[in-house]
C-alpha cells in the first residue's frame, strides 16, 4: 500500500469506524461461536504473495466481526467499561503514525513533557493532594502513565519491597537480601482484584487477605489486628493495597483508617481505584478519597470509564525516588546531557520502551472538558440507579449489596443455582452480556453501565430481556413465573379507615409550580400545614396573582375538572382555580339558587344576563389602602343571592349591603352595614360553636330599609363581629374547593370581559363565594 492508496483506504476506514460505533446496537453483543471457529476459516500459513487490501478487509467483515464481543455496545454490562471516543481514536491514530518511544526526555521531549502536564491536569481534576503532582522542579512526586492497573500495582509493590529490604539490610547486615525477603508480608482485602494476588506471586512475598465487613469494606481495626499478629511471629509488614471500588460490588475500603495504620507501622499504602477513580472528577463522589494524603501511590484507569481507549493507566507516587531505586538502569546508550534535569520515565516502570499515550489523554481532556466528563459520569450513575429501581420493584429479585456508582449486583431469590442458570442463558442468547461475582458465598450477576451511548430505553430493553429469561427458568423449575416466591396481597384500606388512622390526612400545602394542574393529596406524601396560617397564606397568594389573567379553552376545561373532581386539592390548586374564575362571567350558583330561578321562570339565558363578571361589577379600590394583615373587602353591586342555609332573620342582609373586614390575626370577620341596610341586636357578636359546627347569632335581629344617600346615613351603624377559630377557616377553604359545578357560561368567548382587576376585587369575589356556601347561621 502506497500513500495514494492509503489516503483512500484510510478515509474508508474512518467511515467504517464511525458507522460501526453509531450503529453498534445492530450487532449482537456476545458472539455465538465456539472455540476454534476461526482456525477453520483462515489458512494455516501466511500468504506468499501480497494480497489486495479489499480482499483483506472483506475477511475482517466475514470472519473477524462474527467473533467480536462488542465492548462499546450499550448492552455490554460485563466487567467494567472499556470505552473509547472519537478524540481518543484520533490521538491513537496520530500516536501510531508518529510511533515515538518516550523512555527518556531525549528520545521524545514533547512526549515526556506532555505526559507530565496531562498527569498534572488529571490529578487536579480528581482532587489529589499537591504531593502527587509534579509542577515544580524539586517536587519528589508525580504522575506516570502505565499500561494497566495490574502493572501499577506490581510497580508499587516492587518499589515498597526495595525500600523495606534496604531498611532491613541496615539493621541486619549479616543477612542476605534473599533471607530477608522471606520475612516480608503484605496485605489486601479479600475483595481485592486478582492482580494484587498476582503481584504478590511475582514479588515473591507473602500475601495476607483481610476479611471485609458486611459492606465488603476493609477496615483499619482488622488490618491492625493482622499486622500486630504477624509482627509477633517475626514478620515485617511492608505493603498494603486499599481498593476503592472493588470488582465484585464496587465497595470502598476505609482509606483513612487504613492509612493511619500504615503510617503507624511504616508500610507502603497503594490505592487501587481502577474503575471508581474516574468518578472522582465529580466532587460529590470524592468523600471516598478521604485520607488519600496518607497513601504512597494511587492508580486508576482512564481507559475504563474516562473514554480513553486502552491502554492507559494513570499512576501517581508521592516519592519517585522509590521507583528510581527499583527500576534505575543507566547504560551509556541511554544517557543524555539533560539527565537529571527532566523526567526519564524509563525509571518509573518495568519495561524500557513506552508508547506516546499522553496524546490521546490530552485530546480527551481538551475535547470534552471538565463539564463534559462530569456529565458522562453522572449519566452512567443515573442509568444504574434506574436499573436498580427496576430490580427492586420485582419481588423475584434482590440486591444483596448496596449499589455504588454505575454497577448493580443482583440475583434471583433462592439458591445460587437459579442465578447461575439465569446468567448462562442470558449470555447464550447474546442480546446482553454480563459476568458473575461471588462474595461471602452469595452468587450475583454484575450489571455495569459501560457505554456512553446507553439510554434509558436500552436499560428498559435489557431489563425486559432479564425478566423474560427469568420467567422461563422459574416456570421450568417451579411451574410458575413467581417461582418459589410467595407474594403477599396488600390489604386494601378504605379512605374512611385512612382518615381514622391519620388525623392530618389530606391537609397539605403542596408547593408545585405547574399552573392549573390538579395536585391531589394521596395521604402518604404530604406536607402538613398549620391552618391557623392558611388565611395569611391565602392573602399572600392573592398578592402574587397576575393582574391580567389570560383566558383559554384549556384553562376553563381544567377549572371544570378541578371543581367536578371529588378529591381534595392543595391550596395552590385552589388559588389557580380562583384566578381562572376571574375570567368567567358570573360566580357559581348553588343548587338552591338554580331551583329558585327555575321556579321564578327564569331561563339560563336570563340568569346569565342578570349577572355580570367581577371585572365589570366590582368597584375600583386604591391599592395604597391594602394591608397584608387586614384585608378590607368593598361592597359589590349585584343581585341578592342566598341559600336555604342562611338564617331567615338575615335574609335581607347581603354582602352587597355591608362592608366586610377580615382580621387574620384574631380570626374575626366584621360586617358593617353601608346604610342601605341596618340591623340591631342585643348581642352584636357572633360566635362559632365547635360542637354544633355552626354560627350562633343573637336572639333578635331587625332590619329596615333606608333609601338615603351616603351623606344622609346614620353614623351610629351597628357592627356585626363574627369570630371563629382556625378550624372554621379550614372549613371555609376546604368547602370552597369542593363547591358544586355549574354549567357552561351562555355567553361566547368573544363577549367575555377581560379587564384589569384589583387584588381586593378578586379577594371580594372569593369571600362572597365562601360565605355564600358556608353561611350556616341560626338564631
Amino acid at each position: 500500500m502506497d500513500h495514494t492508496e492509503f489516503r483512500v483506504k484510510a478515509k474508508e476506514m474512518v467511515d467504517y469506524i464511525a458507522d460501526y460505533l453509531e450503529n453498534i446496537r445492530d450487532h449482537r453483543v456476545y458472539p455465538g461461536v465456539q472455540p476454534g471457529y476461526l482456525h477453520k476459516r483462515l489458512p494455516t500459513e501466511a500468504p506468499q504473495l501480497p494480497e489486495k487490501w479489499d480482499d483483506i478487509f472483506k475477511d475482517v467483515e466475514d470472519h473477524i466481526m462474527p467473533g467480536i464481543v462488542h465492548w462499546q455496545s450499550p448492552h455490554m454490562h460485563a466487567y467494567f467499561p472499556a470505552l473509547t471516543s472519537y478524540p481518543s481514536i484520533m490521538g491513537e491514530m496520530l500516536s501510531s503514525a508518529l510511533n515515538v518511544l518516550c523512555f527518556t526526555w531525549a528520545s521524545s521531549p514533547a512526549g515526556t513533557e506532555l505526559e507530565t502536564i496531562a498527569m498534572n491536569w488529571l490529578g487536579k481534576l480528581l482532587g489529589l493532594p499537591e504531593c502527587f503532582l509534579n509542577e515544580k522542579n524539586d517536587s519528589p512526586g508525580g504522575g506516570v502513565i502505565q499500561t494497566t492497573a495490574s502493572e501499577a500495582t506490581l510497580v508499587s509493590l516492587l518499589a515498597a519491597r526495595t525500600r523495606a529490604l534496604m531498611e532491613l539490610s541496615k539493621l541486619n547486615s549479616d543477612l542476605q537480601a534473599s533471607d530477608l525477603l522471606g520475612h516480608l508480608i503484605c496485605y489486601c482485602s479479600d475483595q481485592a482484584h486478582s492482580s494484587v494476588e498476582k503481584a504478590g506471586l511475582i514479588g515473591l512475598v507473602r500475601m495476607r487477605y483481610i476479611e471485609s465487613d458486611e459492606k465488603q469494606c476493609m477496615r483499619g481495626a482488622k488490618l491492625e489486628e493482622a499486622i500486630i499478629s504477624d509482627k509477633a511471629k517475626g514478620l515485617v509488614p511492608f505493603w498494603v493495597c486499599a481498593t476503592l471500588g472493588t470488582t465484585g460490588s464496587v465497595a470502598f475500603d476505609n482509606l483513612r483508617e487504613i492509612g493511619q495504620v500504615c503510617e503507624k507501622h511504616s508500610a507502603w499504602l497503594h490505592v487501587d481505584a481502577a474503575y471508581a477513580g474516574s468518578a472522582f472528577v465529580c466532587p460529590e463522589y470524592r468523600h471516598w478519597l478521604d485520607g488519600v494524603e496518607l497513601a504512597d501511590s494511587f492508580a486508576f484507569n482512564p481507559s475504563k470509564w474516562l473514554m480513553v481507549n486502552f491502554d492507559c493507566t494513570a499512576m501517581w507516587v508521592k516519592d519517585s525516588t522509590a521507583l528510581h531505586r527499583t527500576f534505575n538502569v543507566n547504560p551509556i546508550y541511554l544517557r543524555h546531557e539533560n539527565s537529571g534535569k527532566a523526567i526519564d520515565y524509563m525509571h518509573w516502570q518495568i519495561p524500557l520502551s513506552r508508547r506516546f499515550r499522553a496524546l490521546k489523554l490530552w485530546f480527551v481532556l481538551r475535547n470534552y472538558g471538565v463539564i463534559g466528563i462530569q456529565k458522562h459520569i453522572r449519566e452512567s450513575v443515573r442509568l444504574a440507579q434506574k436499573f436498580e429501581a427496576l430490580v427492586l420493584a420485582d419481588q423475584r429479585f434482590e440486591i444483596p449489596q448496596a449499589r455504588n456508582l454505575g454497577m448493580v449486583a443482583f440475583r434471583l431469590r433462592g439458591d445460587n443455582a437459579l442465578t447461575e442458570r439465569l446468567l448462562k442463558r442470558l449470555n447464550a442468547r447474546g442480546y446482553i452480556h454480563a459476568v458473575p461475582a461471588c462474595f461471602k458465598g452469595v452468587y450475583v450477576i454484575r450489571f455495569t453501565v459501560t457505554s456512553q451511548r446507553t439510554t434509558v430505553q436500552d436499560i428498559l430493553d435489557d431489563w425486559n430481556e432479564i425478566k423474560t429469561v427469568a420467567s422461563e427458568i422459574l416456570v421450568d423449575m417451579f411451574g410458575s413465573e413467581k417461582g418459589n416466591i410467595v407474594v403477599p396481597k396488600k390489604p386494601r384500606i378504605s379512605l374512611k379507615e385512612t382518615r381514622e388512622l391519620n388525623a392530618t390526612f389530606g391537609t397539605s400545602l403542596l408547593l408545585a409550580n405547574s399552573p392549573m394542574s390538579p395536585k391531589i393529596v394521596n395521604g402518604t406524601h404530604v406536607a402538613i400545614c398549620d391552618y391557623e396560617q392558611v388565611l395569611s397564606s391565602c392573602a399572600q397568594t392573592f398578592a402574587q396573582l397576575k393582574m391580567e389573567p389570560k383566558d383559554s379553552p384549556e384553562m376553563r376545561r381544567r377549572i371544570r375538572g378541578i371543581r367536578m373532581c371529588g378529591k381534595k386539592f392543595s391550596l395552590d390548586s385552589c388559588m389557580d382555580m380562583v384566578q381562572g374564575l376571574m375570567m368567567e362571567q358570573s360566580l357559581p350558583l348553588c343548587s338552591e339558587e338554580e331551583r329558585e330561578d327555575v321556579s321564578n321562570g327564569s331561563s339560563p339565558g336570563e340568569r346569565s344576563s342578570i349577572s355580570s363578571t367581577p371585572a365589570t361589577s366590582i368597584g375600583t379600590i386604591k391599592q395604597e389602602n391594602f394591608d397584608s394583615n387586614q384585608l378590607q373587602l368593598p361592597s359589590t353591586p349585584s343581585r341578592q343571592v342566598r341559600s336555604r342555609s342562611v338564617d331567615a332573620a338575615l335574609a335581607n342582609l347581603t354582602l352587597d349591603d355591608a362592608k366586610i373586614t377580615i382580621d387574620m390575626t384574631t380570626n374575626e370577620i366584621t360586617v358593617t352595614p353601608t346604610g342601605y341596610k341596618k340591623f340591631e341586636a342585643e348581642t352584636q357578636t357572633v360566635h362559632f360553636s365547635p360542637a354544633e359546627e355552626k354560627i350562633n347569632i343573637g336572639d333578635r335581629f331587625e332590619s329596615r330599609v333606608a333609601d338615603v344617600d351616603d351623606k344622609d346615613r346614620s353614623e351610629d351603624v351597628t357592627k356585626l363581629t363574627i369570630k371563629g377559630p382556625g378550624s372554621y377557616i379550614k372549613k371555609l377553604i376546604q368547602q370552597f374547593s369542593e363547591s358544586p359545578n355549574e354549567g357552561e357560561d351562555s355567553k361566547p368567548e368573544s363577549e367575555r370581559a377581560v379587564s384589569t382587576q384589583s387584588i381586593k376585587d378578586r379577594a371580594d369575589a372569593l369571600c362572597k363565594k365562601c360565605f355564600h356556601y358556608k353561611g350556616k347561621m341560626s338564631k
